[in-house]
């Protein structure tokens, strides 16, 4: 089994800077994509960022420019660096491990294409 660990929310300001970790650990961590999604009260799950296993990055419009999606194999983990936030981006974060080992498809912005996921950490940002 596969287990997914998220950590480094909290509460920022406006225009402020975030970093969260992903460890995923039970598993061969090199050999699978893996995202963010995030869900806001009242919303549905949304998708973040995604990143392959060889480190090729895909990222919702809502964010790119501001977040970065990066993976270090050597400690399975993967971060994600989040700048100029903004309250909007308030929310639940998650992470998750794709279905299947050395593949990123088209519908990897489907929480349906992840089957491991964390238990999410909790960013807000103020006015």
């Amino acid at each position: 089994q596969v287990r997914v660990v998220e950590s480094g929310g909290g509460l920022v300001q406006a225009g402020g800077s975030l970093t969260l970790s992903c460890t995923a650990s039970g598993g061969s961590f090199g050999s699978y994509a893996m995202a963010w999604f995030r869900q806001a009260p009242g919303l549905e799950r949304a998708f973040v960022a995604a990143i392959s296993w060889n480190s090729a990055p895909y990222y919702a419009e809502a964010v790119k420019g501001r977040f970065t999606i990066a993976r270090d194999n050597a400690k399975n983990t993967v971060n994600l660096q989040m700048n100029s936030l903004r309250p909007d981006d308030t929310a639940v974060y998650y992470c998750a491990q794709d279905r299947r080992a050395f593949y990123l498809g088209d519908v990897f912005m489907d929480t349906l294409s992840y089957s491991s996921w964390g238990q999410g950490t909790q960013v807000t940002v103020s006015s």
